[in-house]
């Protein structure tokens, strides 16, 4: 049975969130702004949860670790290998390390995202199996 030792919550609504500045040579569009809260992390700092918000604007994003967003208010579209998609409240996406996603936020999006460092190629293997014994 799974036990809880530590429990964290942060509200949604409310929350302060700081300054998470949009790489300029990213930005195709408009002059978004981009802030965050950091509001959960793994022990072993391989991930973290955070909310993120951005006003309109249209730029790039470059992915360096894996990312699930839901997204709470607003919406946005996101163009990646051919395929637009336009999420809004309650929709979730998945951006694995690597990938490139041109956003468009037409007037703002709120979302809440899951990151995780994903682990070097040397171990990934090794610890799949270990993962696999340990079911």
């Amino acid at each position: 049975m799974l036990s809880i030792t530590k429990f964290s919550a942060c509200p949604t609504t409310g929350a302060v969130l700081g300054p998470a500045p949009i790489d300029p040579a990213w930005i195709r569009g408009g002059n978004p702004v981009a802030r965050n809260l950091v509001i959960a992390g793994s022990t072993d700092r391989s991930a973290w949860t955070m909310l993120w918000d951005c006003t309109a604007g249209k730029f790039e994003w470059r992915y360096t670790l894996d990312e699930t967003v839901h997204i709470l208010e607003g919406g946005v579209t996101v163009s990646a290998d051919g395929v637009t998609k336009t999420l809004g409240p309650g929709d979730v996406a998945y951006f694995p390390a690597g990938s490139i996603a041109n956003w468009h936020v037409e007037n703002y999006v709120r979302k809440i995202a899951f990151c995780q460092k994903p682990d070097p190629l040397i171990f990934a293997l090794p610890l799949r199996a270990v993962r696999k014994i340990l079911g």
